[in-house]
């Protein structure tokens, strides 16, 4: 066996969804290919996380001080979308239609796996809301069970603030991530999202709220 294409294909493996039939498949894709278009992905694969780092404000990636986003004076910083990972934001931009800024919760709760709530950013969240200027947390993350268990933990957890809370509708397939859930779906689930809490009159709601 060659060792430099062996070890290649155990990196290309610990990738997620790769396995070693595909990892085989790529290294070999990449034996193939011009000498100069591999030394462009291997520059930058290098300097991915020299040049990237997260938002120190919404915790998604940025090669800046702080995220496009978060610095855009246009955007509406009183609406916050809560999300599990930098590529939902991703997802949420791509339909083009909210206007509001978002939390990176960094995954969502689950004592199997060992994430516990001192695990993800909801310390950075309540500081975020201690500020005094957003009035509706919007929770956008996702079907699975373990999200319907951090929205409701986040619920209880800032329920008693002076906010709005909603989610988005349920027209998004049970147990299904926001990196599969197509635009017109996304962009609608945003559309009617439900409240589940108005911090004015403290009480859980289930009716539909305006847009972002």
């Amino acid at each position: 066996m060659v060792e430099p294409l062996e070890k290649l294909v155990t990196c290309l493996s610990r990738l997620p969804t790769i396995g070693r039939k595909s990892a085989w498949r790529l290294a070999l894709h990449l034996m193939e290919r011009p000498r100069e278009e591999v030394a462009e992905l291997a520059s930058a694969i290098s300097t991915l996380q020299q040049s990237v780092h997260l938002c120190p404000e919404c915790f998604s990636y940025t090669e800046s001080e702080r995220c496009d986003i978060c610095a855009d004076p246009r955007r509406d910083g009183s609406t916050v979308c809560v999300v599990e990972k930098p590529t939902d934001v991703f997802t949420i931009e791509r339909a083009g239609r909210y206007r509001g800024t978002y939390h990176v919760l960094g995954g969502v709760l689950s004592p199997i796996d060992g994430v516990t709530p001192d695990r993800l950013r909801i310390e950075e969240l309540g500081k975020r809301l201690d500020a005094g200027v957003i009035r509706e947390l919007i929770l956008g993350l996702g079907g699975s069970a373990d999200a319907e268990t951090t929205e409701l933990y986040l619920v209880r957890m800032f329920g008693a603030r002076p906010i709005r809370i909603t989610r988005l509708a349920r027209g998004l397939p049970a147990g299904t991530e926001l990196d599969y859930i197509d635009q017109i779906t996304l962009t609608q689930a945003l559309q009617e999202r439900i409240e589940v809490h108005h911090g004015n009159n403290g009480g859980s709601m289930n009716g539909r709220t305006g847009n972002p």
